[in-house]
């Protein structure tokens, strides 16, 4: 997926608009705009830092979505049910999940 629809639908789901978030990130609402219009790989490195720095994500993250292997990230972001998670929470979530997972596959394991 496109770097900057990644990045619009993270705003979106803010649920602000696209110039308070902008303001709120301390870039120019023609800044953002351009950023998602135009690419991401156009922009500054230090615009797109704080794009991603307002949307609690690292641009390794935004790399990583882009290449598709982050559906569990958005999945976890898109359920946290009005909280307000950091990317810390988020990845102890994950380790969770990677913990639970290996716990089970030990279970089937033993089982057979």
């Amino acid at each position: 997926m496109e770097k900057a629809k990644i990045l619009s639908d993270l705003i979106e789901k803010k649920g602000i608009s696209r110039r308070a978030f902008a303001e709120a990130a301390g870039i120019p609402a023609t800044t953002l705009q351009s950023m998602l219009t135009r690419g991401v790989g156009r922009a500054s490195i230090d615009s797109v830092i704080k794009v991603c720095k307002g949307l609690g994500i690292t641009i390794d993250q935004l790399e990583k979505m882009a290449a598709g292997e982050t559906e569990e990230f958005e999945t976890i972001a898109a359920h946290k049910e009005g909280e307000e998670w950091t990317v810390e929470e988020l990845e102890t979530i994950k380790k969770f999940k990677e913990f639970v997972r290996s716990q089970r596959e030990q279970d089937k394991n033993h089982q057979g």
